[in-house]
């Protein structure tokens, strides 16, 4: 939740900064006469101009958008309980939503495969669902309730 807040929050400040970048920004042309070699680089460039003014705005709304995609991919990435059905043939993949909700996916066990073993792993377990794009991210502090039982289904590497 505190994640999804923070991803607002940015993008809200770099679109406004970007908007005010492209509005109010104007063409204030830097006296030649007056620039020595001592002058700061800011000193000399006219941000007022076309290029100046496009490229900072363009490139503030970019960060604000790239910045929310990736929080919210990050947090749609993330499992919050991984769940073996009765039978042993699915897999439930609990993961967070952007709003608080919880996203359900069941997934087969032979389309699951873990990139490294639980015991190798320090912060986060990297399993790959066939299919999708990028891997889940499985938070080491949590609690395996049957370690031998995910080691032998979700935890096993597979190739396909």
């Amino acid at each position: 939740m505190y994640m999804n807040v923070f991803a607002i929050v940015q993008y809200m400040f770099w679109t406004y900064l970007g908007i005010f970048a492209l509005k109010t920004l104007r063409d204030a042309p830097v006296d030649k006469s007056k620039i020595t070699e001592d002058t700061p680089w800011f000193r000399r460039i006219n941000l007022g101009e076309n290029k100046y003014r496009n490229t900072l705005g363009t490139v503030a709304i970019l960060i604000g958008t790239g910045s929310l995609a990736m929080i919210w991919l990050y947090t749609l990435k993330s499992v919050r309980y991984l769940i073996l059905n009765k039978g042993g043939r699915h897999l439930t993949f609990i993961t967070y939503g952007p709003f608080g909700k919880n996203r359900i996916m069941k997934v087969p066990v032979e389309c699951v495969c873990s990139k490294e073993s639980r015991k190798i792993a320090r912060v986060q377990l990297p399993i790959k669902v066939k299919n999708t794009m990028m891997h889940y991210m499985l938070d080491m502090r949590g609690e395996f309730k049957n370690p031998m039982l995910f080691d032998s289904t979700a935890g096993l590497k597979r190739t396909w």
